[in-house]
């Protein structure tokens, strides 16, 4: 098979690969379509330590599955499943125990710990795959599974009140989900980012407000959300959150985060969170909540031979929304 795979940081190329085979509580799947994620590319630049070398990144896959190990309980042939960052957790550990499983120690990911979907075929566990919500087409379902998915935590890790007023701060694959089911949940959204043609895609999704990064939103923030890997935004978010307001850091890498003013930034019980992986139930939850609102996944579509541009584009901002990797 073809496959994309990071042979050391800083770099990626096309090889041959045989075709994987599934272990025992595994699922062969045919990719049919594969977001590209900003942890792939920290993954790709070394940002984050290599697990695997070398890897196939990718961990937002969708396909078909074509292959079952002899213990893998789910899809059948044919049926078109998703493949996700979250790969297997111990299910014995505490964390695991409380119904805190991305904070497992023993936790493994796709595109880091094992080959992920910038291939022809990848494996997944089976109890880890995703049902996905029908109406959608293959590009538009594959930013869901992490972008998405670990958006809707980074929302519920904000606690955002009924009705409340969330500040966005960076808009891109995953910023523009979360929007969507904020919104759709009664919501106030504003957008900060320093791209143009985002602040237009926000208005265009019934954003409240579409401003810089560095502007103060039109109104006090009950919660925000950072996205963009930035970490001198931190205390500007904080500056703008009303009393009792939370900052939810969705990122699994941030630049260092500058001194605080503990008067300006966190007094009157502002909240800073972050946000590590997500759990199965949020995946769950999130594709319930795609199935029951229409989620507009702003595409970029690249062939898949064309997947070393696609992270080029996307570490220079130039990518509107999502870029996803289709398959011939």
């Amino acid at each position: 098979m073809r496959a994309w795979v990071v042979p050391a940081p800083g770099r990626i190329e096309q090889v041959e690969l045989p075709v994987p085979r599934p272990a025992e509580d595994e699922l062969l799947i045919r990719v049919r379509a594969c977001g590209v994620c900003r942890t792939d590319l920290h993954v790709r630049d070394g940002d984050l330590p290599p697990h695997r070398s070398p890897v196939v990144p990718g961990h937002e896959a969708v396909g078909e599955v074509v292959a079952a190990g002899s213990r893998a309980h789910g899809p059948g042939p044919g049926i078109r499943i998703g493949v996700p960052w979250l790969r297997r957790t111990c299910g014995r550990c505490r964390y695991c125990l409380r119904g805190q499983e991305n904070l497992c120690p023993s936790s493994e990911y796709t595109g880091w710990d094992a080959d992920g979907g910038y291939a022809e075929y990848v494996t997944v566990p089976a109890a880890y795959a995703y049902e996905l919500p029908s109406g959608y087409r293959d590009e538009e379902l594959a930013p869901l599974l992490c972008a998405g998915i670990i958006g809707y935590r980074a929302l519920r890790r904000a606690d955002l009140p009924p009705g409340g007023r969330l500040g966005i701060y960076g808009f891109g694959g995953s910023a523009h989900l979360t929007a969507q089911v904020a919104i759709a949940r009664g919501a106030a959204v504003h957008v900060l980012t320093r791209s143009p043609a985002a602040r237009a895609l926000a208005l265009d999704l019934d954003a409240a407000s579409a401003n810089d990064a560095y502007d103060r939103p039109p109104e006090p923030l009950d919660a925000a959300i950072l996205f963009a890997p930035v970490g001198e935004l931190v205390p500007v978010a904080l500056e703008s959150l009303d009393a009792g307001g939370t900052l939810s850091i969705a990122g699994i890498y941030l630049t260092d985060i500058p001194s605080l003013d503990y008067e300006r930034h966190l007094f009157r019980e502002r909240t800073v969170r972050s946000v590590t992986a997500n759990t199965r139930e949020d995946g769950r939850e999130f594709l319930a909540a795609a199935a029951e609102h229409r989620i507009s996944a702003t595409v970029t579509p690249y062939p898949f031979d064309h997947a070393d541009a696609a992270l080029d584009d996307l570490a220079a901002d130039r990518v509107n929304g999502v870029a996803v990797l289709t398959m011939p």
